[in-house]
């Protein structure tokens, strides 16, 4: 079975590891940019994500390049706390929750395609063009930056191409740009003293203005009192603004320093933290409409191609890597239910299988993800900070006369569950494992 993967991203290595790991062998990775480098800011792995990682075999060489956050607290914009919960293996899970360099762990993630499935596994400089669904096979057309296009054959075809995908805009010409929210994103990293325990995640703020800050890594020999800090700065947009220039912006930090000039903490300065960054970069804070299907022949949506959604929660790269794990599961499944029936099947129960395989994986990660979709535009978790600011919006002298302890516990539940990390089911759950043989699938 050949397997083509659009997109080199979080979504589409994990994919190809996945694959590999169930067994599958021909499995090569298209990617549009000539050259693969460690971009981006911080991002965090929640214990979900880190249990499929663990089960790919690379738990531990994350963990060499990731911070485990102890805690996640949540603050008004007066630096008052709101609710605080501990994380990862300190909640009480299997698998810890990592924060790493987004682009460190992509580069990771390449170096393992690389290694498992071939130097020849990722193929750069691809651009997706379209996809023609035939009767058997799927025909992945691409382009190169000279204007060349070129053709690709496979059984399976999976767009992890992002939230301006191909595929995703080829099959739904009416779904338009991305959804702006009218917020503005501001993210850098900067070395800054340490604050609480060295370990916290925090966020700070409402649904108008927000900080959010947590270790990427850990104070080193020449400067012991310090971090490495990743943070995100978040503030409504000017009335009238209906979209920004640019994605991926750099810009400079004086006026977001200025517009956060009085969030002044005991515990963190916050202005001092965005003037110390070392670049600050602007986005627009977007996601997609929840669609009603995502596969088409025997191609399908992964990732940001398929369901991206507002960062509240910390949530997208680790919806990613569960959508990775169920596909190659359900793949797997669907092949060896094939290769142990009496003979060789045919090319059209061959491709039977494979689309009913595809509908499993739809089925089980798309009414999920819509759900937290739905979640994240209500705010996520993050809603305790907006009801803080609602209730109390010149701060007050106990949460607990704002918002009852129940209220704050409903609220964090009901996003682990619906997200799928609360600590009862995610420790409980079957395994995402699978392989096209019997027995355990080596590296």
């Amino acid at each position: 079975m050949k397997i083509v993967i659009a997109g080199a991203g979080i979504g589409g290595l994990a994919t190809a590891l996945s694959l590999h790991r169930a067994g599958f062998t021909d499995v090569v990775v298209y990617e549009r940019v000539g050259a693969l480098r460690p971009l981006g800011v911080g991002i965090n792995l929640l214990p979900h994500a880190v249990r499929e990682l663990t089960e790919l075999g690379l738990a531990e060489a994350v963990e060499r390049i990731a911070v485990k956050p102890s805690r996640l607290s949540y603050y008004n914009r007066f630096g008052q706390p709101i609710w605080s919960e501990p994380r990862g293996t300190d909640a009480g899970y299997s698998w810890p929750q990592l924060s790493v360099h987004r682009g460190e762990f992509q580069m990771l993630l390449v170096d393992e395609v690389r290694r498992r499935l071939g130097d020849d596994a990722i193929r750069l400089d691809s651009r997706l063009v379209g996809v023609e669904h035939g009767e058997h096979h799927e025909y992945a057309r691409f382009a190169r930056s000279n204007g060349e296009e070129f053709e690709v054959t496979a059984d399976v075809f999976i767009a992890a191409d992002g939230i301006h995908s191909t595929l995703r805009a080829q099959e739904y010409p009416e779904d338009g740009a991305p959804v702006w929210s009218g917020l503005v994103l501001w993210r850098g990293t900067a070395t800054v003293p340490a604050y609480l325990d060295g370990r916290t995640m925090i966020m700070a703020g409402d649904g108008e203005q927000k900080f959010v800050a947590y270790p990427l890594a850990p104070a080193d020999g020449d400067d012991p009192g310090s971090l490495r800090l990743n943070f995100i700065a978040e503030r409504r947009a000017p009335e009238g603004t209906t979209e920004l220039a640019d994605w991926n912006l750099p810009i400079d930090p004086a006026p977001i320093v200025e517009r956060f000039s009085e969030w002044t903490f005991d515990w963190l300065d916050v202005p001092a933290t965005i003037a110390a960054a070392d670049q600050i970069l602007e986005y627009p804070m977007v996601d997609r409409e929840a669609l009603p299907a995502w596969r088409f022949g025997s191609s399908v949506l992964l990732g940001d191609a398929a369901h991206a959604m507002y960062p509240n929660g910390s949530n997208g790269a680790s919806q990613a890597i569960l959508d990775a794990r169920t596909l190659a599961f359900h793949l797997a499944n669907g092949v060896a239910a094939l290769e142990t029936a009496d003979g060789r099947p045919d090319a059209s129960g061959t491709t039977a299988a494979i689309r009913t395989a595809l509908d499993a994986y739809d089925a089980d990660r798309r009414p999920a993800t819509a759900r937290l979709l739905e979640m994240t535009r209500a705010l996520g978790p993050e809603r305790v900070m907006q009801l803080a600011y609602d209730r109390a919006p010149e701060g007050f002298a106990d949460i607990h006369d704002v918002i009852p302890a129940d209220e704050l516990q409903q609220i964090a539940d009901d996003y682990k569950r619906t997200a799928g990390f609360h600590p009862s089911t995610l420790n409980e759950r079957a395994s995402l494992s699978a392989s096209v043989e019997p027995g355990p699938v080596a590296d």
